[in-house]
């Protein structure tokens, strides 16, 4: 969480399942200029011990239940998209460099979107246009 906003990045939200739903989490993802959207244990009841945020979340989960989990879920798109990308290339990266290392991952990230432009093209009928080279200067 600090290393992106330290990037740069401004951090509206944050979805994560239950392992990750620690007040310390719910704390810093507040801290940081976020709403935390983080899956509530069976177990979780209130109590003198929760944080300001895990307050604030829960009513808002107990309130709003559908809006809180259609932002929750949006974590199973990526979750999705990681195992397609693990299942057709496998889950190793077998760089030793670090740049080489991130450079593997975005190799496996640009071939899993050209199969799903392709399949879309074959499947679902979808005209893909690809720009001219007189086009790109």
């Amino acid at each position: 969480m600090k290393k992106t906003k330290k990037a740069g990045f401004q951090i509206r939200e944050a979805s994560a399942d239950k392992a990750y739903s620690s007040h310390d989490n719910l704390r810093l993802i507040t801290k940081e200029g976020g709403t935390p959207y983080i899956a509530f244990k069976s177990d979780s009841v209130a109590g003198d011990d929760k944080t300001d945020a895990w307050y604030r979340m829960f009513h808002y989960y107990s309130l709003h239940r559908e809006e809180f989990l259609s932002h929750y879920h949006k974590r199973s798109n990526v979750e999705s998209t990681f195992w397609m990308i693990k299942s057709k290339f496998g889950e190793q990266i077998r760089s030793k460099d670090k740049d080489a290392q991130v450079n593997e991952a975005l190799c496996k990230i640009l071939g899993h979107n050209l199969c799903v432009v392709i399949q879309s093209m074959f499947e679902l009928g979808i005209e893909a246009e690809f720009w001219r080279e007189d086009q790109l200067s």
